[in-house]
């Protein structure tokens, strides 16, 4: 989920000339590297590193037309017109940051299968530089090299197993219920028979109850009227901390620090405030665990489990688990809130929505678990929208080994990112590419290389089986209760602020199905 804050120092600007560049044809199998391209000669028709097309030749110049063309706003787009001029790979210099940028699927299978065993990408530079600060450990997010592998197996048992679907499922469910309740007292204040807002703040509390629900084993109270003073520190804390992360990805927060800059002060009071809330839960949990000495069966979050494990330390346990809800927050309820702006331009796909998921609740009385196993087009229409909006920008790795990518050598080291956006939006790779379509992902044939919303390997997403099961079963009960609808032909562009937002807010109309009782 929070590689999408990793990739802002990365991103290009595009006014410069093109160099050349490759035709986009099929990308020919590469071909094995040999002792003689460490020694600069090359086989036929593999080209040197240097013959990469591309803007690295004036990296300052670079940056100023980046900064000029307001590039950082609009990242995602400058990648888009680099690969058009260029083709499928193109060698960037912004500033003191260079990659290399690809955009085929092919293309990807060879970068990851040279990450390495401790997969590397770029560095989160303010979080880092708190966690430095107060002395703090590194959570899994952090981590490199073999402290990071064997925190990741643990956590991965704990956290993306398939066999922990069945733990996270009746929290996440009940969460979902809990918030389609809300919808309608929200309908029912409003005496219009429907409630037209901008959803971004209330899928944010969504997306926070359901995270905190399955790491911490309880509830926040996040979608009650009354919010404990407490839990809306924690929000507080929680949207300070990307507020004033995005600056010191621009700025060093070295240097922030050193003048007492507002963002550094801001990063660090939100940071502590994260830091406390964790300290808080971890001693409500060790008192329930003491309470509760058999727990009746019933799953007690991920934080528990970790503790009874005893496998962890418990500052290694800490850092994680605020690193997962820091990354599974913004993330996921903006691909929400695309989804619902996708499916209110779509009533049509709406009906057919529907019409699987009544299947699906008939076929299994019920069982959210077995539903979630029969409702291949909600999965579609999730993977979708990370195709049109992905939250990241791009998928990035410092490769471990020489490779050739479309007959280019490039060498070990080298940061290799691969353009999640602009490989969505490209015709070559997905046919009507500006159109939603759901069903795309119901064709056989695997979808090579093609779904990376929430990464690929063993540095892929941790938390990406709780943000699946959230966002779907988020869908399952808001289309079981209510039609989405649009409040005008508006079409709503993406703007890159750490992680990638709508431009402007999108509002929708929220009406019920039936009379609500």
């Amino acid at each position: 989920c929070c590689c999408a804050l990793l990739i802002a120092l990365t991103g290009g600007c595009s006014t410069l000339p093109p160099s050349r560049g490759p035709t986009w044809g099929p990308s020919r199998t590469p071909t094995p590297l040999t002792s003689a391209l460490t020694h600069g000669t090359y086989p036929d028709a593999v080209r040197p590193f240097s013959d990469i097309p591309g803007l690295w030749n004036n990296q300052l110049a670079n940056l100023y037309t980046f900064w000029k063309t307001d590039g950082f706003r609009n990242v995602h787009r400058m990648m888009v017109h680099n690969f058009n001029i260029f083709g499928p790979i193109y060698r960037e210099k912004i500033g003191y940051y260079e990659s290399v940028n690809i955009i085929k699927p092919e293309d990807a299978a060879i970068l990851f299968r040279a990450e390495g065993h401790y997969p590397k990408r770029l560095k989160m530079e303010p979080w880092t530089a708190y966690r430095d600060y107060r002395n703090r450990k590194y959570g899994v997010l952090l981590k490199e090299g073999e402290d990071w592998k064997s925190s990741r197996i643990i956590l991965n048992k704990e956290v993306i197993a398939p066999n922990m679907l069945g733990n996270f499922v009746p929290l996440l469910d009940e969460v979902g219920q809990d918030f389609v309740s809300r919808v309608h007292k929200k309908i029912e204040r409003s005496g219009q028979d429907k409630w037209t807002t901008d959803l971004s703040h209330e899928l944010f509390k969504y997306a926070l109850e359901s995270v905190g629900s399955v790491l911490y084993g309880e509830r926040l109270g996040l979608l009650l009227d009354y919010i404990d003073p407490e839990a809306q520190r924690f929000i507080h804390c929680i949207t300070l901390m990307f507020q004033s992360t995005l600056p010191m990805l621009y700025i060093p927060p070295g240097l922030l620090r050193l003048l007492r800059a507002t963002p550094w002060k801001e990063h660090v009071e939100a940071w502590d405030g994260i830091f406390s809330h964790a300290d808080y839960c971890i001693q409500k949990t060790y008192r329930r665990l003491r309470q509760e000495s058999s727990m009746k069966g019933k799953y007690p979050g991920v934080l528990a489990s970790l503790l009874l494990m005893d496998k962890l330390s418990i500052e290694d346990i800490k850092a994680s688990i605020t690193e997962l809800m820091a990354g599974g927050v913004d993330t996921t309820s903006i691909t929400l809130l695309w989804t619902l702006y996708e499916l209110a331009r779509h009533p049509d796909l709406q009906e057919e929505l529907r019409a699987e998921i009544a299947a699906a609740r008939t076929s299994t009385q019920g069982d959210m678990v077995q539903m979630l196993k029969r409702v291949p087009l909600v999965k579609g229409a999730i993977k979708e929208t990370l195709r049109l909006h992905p939250v990241a920008v791009s998928l990035q790795r410092y490769i471990t080994e020489d490779i050739v990518i479309q007959n280019y050598h490039i060498p070990a080291g080298t940061l290799v990112q691969l353009g999640l956006y602009a490989m969505g939006r490209d015709h070559r790779i997905f046919p009507w590419p500006e159109q939603y379509l759901p069903s795309r992902w119901l064709s056989p044939g695997g979808h090579y290389f093609q779904a990376l919303g929430f990464g690929f390997g063993p540095r892929q997403c941790l938390g990406r089986r709780i943000a699946e099961a959230e966002m779907q079963i988020f869908l399952i009960h808001m289309l079981e209760n209510f039609r989405i609808e649009k409040q005008r032909q508006v079409e709503v562009r993406s703007s890159f602020q750490l992680i990638l937002l709508p431009e402007k807010p999108i509002l929708l109309s929220i009406r019920p199905l039936a009379k609500h009782k």
